[in-house]
């Protein structure tokens, strides 16, 4: 069996080459269309950031399942101890418009919890990384949430949170909200203090929150879905009921406050 730091080096090493893949079709002419059912776009760069991955990540592992966004479903996944959960390319919008903030998301199950994981920001030469022993690191430095309280927030979130159904009384809690456009990036920003909170109130891929969440639960932020139960991984549905990422303090504030 492989320890969390030997597949944490393995990760680092894919991560690395596919932000050489991504960054030569970034900001040049690439091919791009709409998924089916609404689901978002997709790039030339994506499946061939996935194709690298899953060829180097599975040569190394092969027993390990394989959950990817640019991957077929294959359920053989459900029975795998260990499962890769790969996002190519997180902000793929950004990514096609040329702009900085998309990120490569890698993480390592063992169960249903998450033991290594990088997200790489190849544009802005940032990598975040940790595994289940060890601290979370940016750029080989460690990191720590805010220990912020919620008035003047500020929170990673987008503007349909603010809606007063969502929290009790109608009472919306002073926070300033922002965006980033990878939510792995989001998740990484809050673990290292840079904003105070990753909040999401919807549905989310385990693919774009599984190497973040494992980030911001070793730099020290408490890390939930919206109803304050701990993430479960490498499940059938392949997604997590909303997330909550931010210091205790302030992670216990924002729970409190939702209408659950």
């Amino acid at each position: 069996m492989q320890e969390p730091e030997a597949d944490l080096e393995l990760l680092e090493r894919a991560a690395r080459h596919a932000g050489q893949i991504a960054l030569g079709f970034w900001r040049n002419d690439m091919r791009s269309w709409d998924k089916a059912d609404d689901a978002g776009p997709v790039s030339e760069a994506d499946l061939a950031v996935n194709d690298m991955l899953r060829d180097m990540l599975t040569a190394a592992r092969p027993d390990y399942g394989w959950l990817s966004e640019e991957s077929e479903a294959d359920p053989s996944r459900l029975d795998a101890r260990h499962c890769f959960i790969i996002d190519p390319i997180d902000g793929t919008r950004a990514f096609i418009a040329g702009q900085e903030g998309f990120s490569h998301s890698l993480a390592v199950t063992d169960g249903e919890k998450i033991v290594a994981a990088v997200v790489h920001l190849p544009a802005r030469n940032t990598t975040y990384s940790a595994h289940a022993n060890g601290p979370a690191l940016r750029n080989g430095q460690p990191i720590a949430p805010s220990d912020t309280g919620i008035d003047g927030a500020t929170v990673l979130t987008y503007r349909a949170v603010s809606d007063p159904g969502h929290w009790r009384d109608g009472q919306v809690p002073p926070f300033r909200r922002e965006f980033r456009p990878s939510l792995a990036w989001r998740l990484c920003l809050a673990a290292e203090g840079k904003f105070d909170a990753a909040v999401s109130l919807r549905l989310a891929w385990e693919w774009d929150i599984a190497a973040g969440s494992l980030i911001a639960e070793r730099a020290g932020a408490a890390v939930t879905d919206r109803h304050g139960d701990r993430m479960r991984f490498n499940g059938p549905r392949a997604m997590v009921d909303g997330l909550i990422v931010a210091g205790p303090r302030l992670h216990g504030q924002i729970l409190s406050g939702l209408r659950r």
